[in-house]
């Protein structure tokens, strides 16, 4: 799919120092940030990002034979005179709007998740799910910020049935920015929860901004979320008036008698054989978990907006990602790698499958981040939580200045170890567990749990 010379005039400005004879043969076939992946039919745009700013690198595109390139006002002076050039006041806005013209030029629908856990896995489960529609583009690992949404956009071509996007987020106004130019027709919210409420301020606040996915949502198109959660469904009254889909999972084990009539699309858990029941169809998946059955109800409503019809029978099998959802096999124990992030929710979540599984449980706790003034609180949910389960032990991980007030809390509670480097977690947990136990490994990306893995025996 070519970007024409036209298309690019018209979104950046005229071209600079373009011979009257050059103008039939400038098309492009891609646009590349990436100096050591370029083609020389690419168009190259210079990017200033946090550790590197794309301008130091033109001498290495050059040499790449490339037409022309997009650089920075002021920039100029870092190309021969007469090379052609787009100059822009901005290269990052340059970028989304050249990944607006792409996504216009794609006849696909796109699917845009955001939430405040479980948005990969949910992408993950949504692309697994469509592929009996075709080739279905995804994200890349968690690409889900303004660069990452626009490579996965700019990466996606004719063959492809369905463009699937994360969205994430750190402030007010930056989901509203990745709906501009993506421009959805299926926006899922998984959930709205505590993470980044250090920087939100507000369980409100971290609402109002997941609701900005549906800012320049296809009218004609639908919001999915969950059921039962109040203050979202009031917010997003103000920001969209299409359709809206609901969705509930519910515990055969807790339910009791019929439930309430309305629209909500519902499905029930089995957790004795992992099953799901949907609209008179059953699913198996791979994932444990009553939160990963939840996620794949969303999975279920896009694939049926989109028009896919199930047998009586489906099993799915999803490919685990580093540190979510893993579950390997030590020497002695069973690890649950759930180590990739942490936010209160997916901790509880982790939490209540851990307990469901056999023989003693463990839990390698590193402490959560982004949750400012709130995390002594968050954290006492979760002491509490494990305080009154059958968890053996925890080992919690937390900075040496956090470890005064944390200590004083626990000390009545034996089960609990407090640790302050992650290099002395395989020891404690090596001497404390037996054949056939299990561990839980779950926190923040701050603490890399992921390297002691492979020392616990």
């Amino acid at each position: 799919m070519e970007f024409s010379l036209k298309e690019l005039n018209n979104v950046l400005g005229h071209i600079k120092n373009l011979g009257e004879g050059e103008k039939d043969y400038l098309n492009f076939k891609n646009i590349s940030i990436d100096s050591r992946t370029l083609l020389k039919n690419d168009l190259f745009i210079a990017i200033k990002g946090k550790n590197h700013d794309g301008h130091s690198f033109l001498p290495d595109v050059l040499k790449k034979g490339v037409k022309a390139v997009i650089i920075k006002k002021g920039m100029q002076k870092l190309l021969p005179c007469d090379f052609p050039c787009w100059v822009v006041n901005d290269t990052l806005d340059a970028f989304q709007k050249l990944t607006l013209l792409k996504r216009k030029k794609l006849n696909i629908p796109v699917v845009a998740i955001t939430g405040s856990v479980g948005k990969t896995t949910t992408k993950e489960m949504i692309g697994q799910v469509l592929k009996k529609l075709g080739r279905i583009k995804l994200s890349y690992s968690n690409f889900n910020n303004e660069i990452g949404v626009g490579l996965t956009i700019l990466a996606t071509d004719i063959e492809d049935k369905v463009l699937v996007l994360e969205m994430g987020m750190r402030g007010l106004g930056q989901i509203e920015n990745l709906s501009k130019y993506s421009e959805p027709d299926i926006a899922v919210i998984t959930n709205i929860g505590t993470a980044h409420i250090g920087l939100l301020g507000s369980k409100k606040n971290i609402t109002y901004a997941k609701c900005e996915i549906t800012k320049f949502l296809n009218p004609h198109g639908v919001v999915i979320i969950p059921a039962n959660d109040a203050f979202l469904e009031e917010t997003l009254k103000k920001y969209w008036k299409g359709r809206v889909i609901k969705v509930e999972l519910l515990n055969i084990k807790n339910q009791k008698g019929s439930f309430k009539k309305d629209d909500n699309l519902r499905g029930v858990f089995n957790p004795s054989n992992k099953t799901i029941l949907i609209e008179g169809n059953t699913f198996e998946i791979s994932f444990d978990g009553f939160h990963n059955s939840s996620n794949f109800l969303f999975a279920y409503a896009v694939a049926k907006e989109l028009g896919m019809d199930f047998p009586r029978f489906n099993k799915f099998d999803f490919a685990s990602l580093e540190g979510r959802n893993k579950i390997l096999k030590s020497v002695k124990t069973t690890i649950y790698d759930e180590s990739y992030n942490a936010s209160p929710e997916s901790v509880k979540a982790c939490i209540e499958n851990l307990l469901e599984k056999p023989r003693n449980h463990f839990f390698i706790f590193g402490s959560m981040q982004e949750l400012g003034k709130e995390s002594e609180k968050y954290h006492k949910e979760i002491f509490d939580l494990v305080n009154h389960s059958d968890i053996e032990k925890c080992l919690f991980i937390c900075d040496e200045k956090d470890e005064k007030f944390y200590s004083n809390y626990l000390k009545d509670k034996k089960k609990f170890f407090v640790l302050n480097d992650i290099k002395d977690v395989p020891k404690e947990i090596n001497k404390s567990t037996k054949r056939g136990d299990s561990i839980l490994i779950k926190g923040s990306r701050y603490w890399q749990l992921e390297k002691i893995i492979e020392l616990i025996n």
